[in-house]
């Protein structure tokens, strides 16, 4: 088999309707378009999701809320899982993901305060609540913001 002799499946290739090329050709004179009316007007279709002058349904809807692009979502995380490791002085983000108490790290680790630490330990997150950061310290522990 030589490069000249390769062609397309029979059936793959179909030529183009080619319109207004006089009465003979068949699609002559209002090139298959019909006689008058809006599809038979140059730029006459209407965009995607135009209803004839209906009232579109993307405005029919009621529409409710705000979604804050710039948000900010935390992996959340309580003190009583943090006191559930045993034998480590340092909690950081990736311990946890490695011990699987976070699935995904997010925006970041935040500790909130339910639950109690029994030992003192150095919390390395993004952010921690005021109940958390009292209860840490008062087991002698640190808390750091990455």
């Amino acid at each position: 088999m030589k490069l000249c002799d390769l062609k397309p499946a029979e059936g793959s290739r179909k030529k183009s309707k080619r319109v207004g090329r006089g009465v003979g050709s068949g699609h002559g004179k209002t090139s298959c378009r019909g006689h008058k009316g809006q599809k038979a007007r140059s730029g006459g279709t209407k965009g995607p999701g135009f209803e004839g002058g209906q009232m579109p349904l993307q405005r029919r809807l009621p529409k409710r809320g705000f979604k804050n692009r710039n948000k900010i979502e935390y992996a959340i995380i309580n003190l009583k899982d943090i006191d559930r490791i045993e034998g480590l002085d340092i909690v950081t983000p990736e311990i946890l993901i490695e011990k699987r108490i976070i699935k995904d790290l997010k925006d970041g680790v935040k500790v909130l305060g339910e639950g109690e630490v029994r030992r003192a330990v150095t919390i390395k997150a993004d952010a921690f609540s005021a109940s958390a950061l009292a209860k840490i310290s008062a087991a002698g522990g640190k808390a750091e913001i990455i």
